[in-house]
This record gives C-alpha cells, structure tokens and sequence, in this order.
C-alpha cells in the first residue's frame, strides 16, 4: 500500500471522527444515525493512521505530496 493521504486530510479526518464520538457522547446523536456515523469515524481513524485511503485509489486521487 503506498500512501495517498497528506498530512492535513489525515488532520481533518481526526478532527472529523473526534467531532463525531463527542456528539455521540453527549447524546447529541443516536440510534441508527448515530451507529453509522461511529462507523464512518472508526474508518477515517484507520485510515488515517495506515496513511492509505482505498477510496482514494479506487477513484486514482492521492494527497500525498510526490518525492521526486
């Protein structure tokens, strides 16, 4: 796997799923849409700790700045 994110996606991802567990802690989210949201948090967590987003190389975008 070759990394396909930058530094600051991966930062927004973070910032995204931190934003998501304190909605879901405060009960400001629940039930069904809640659940998915969790979900989608857990995967940008992932994701952005592995520095790879399949999404990303499916539709062949990369924000990873190239070494030459």
């Amino acid at each position: 796997m070759r990394k396909n994110m930058s530094n600051l996606d991966k930062g927004i991802r973070v910032i995204i799923a931190i934003a998501v567990a304190l909605l879901y802690y405060f009960n400001i989210i629940e039930g069904t849409l809640a659940y998915i949201l969790m979900a989608v948090a857990i995967i940008f967590l992932v994701t952005s700790l592995i520095n790879f987003c399949p999404l990303y190389r499916i539709l062949g975008i990369s924000t990873c700045k190239i070494k030459n």
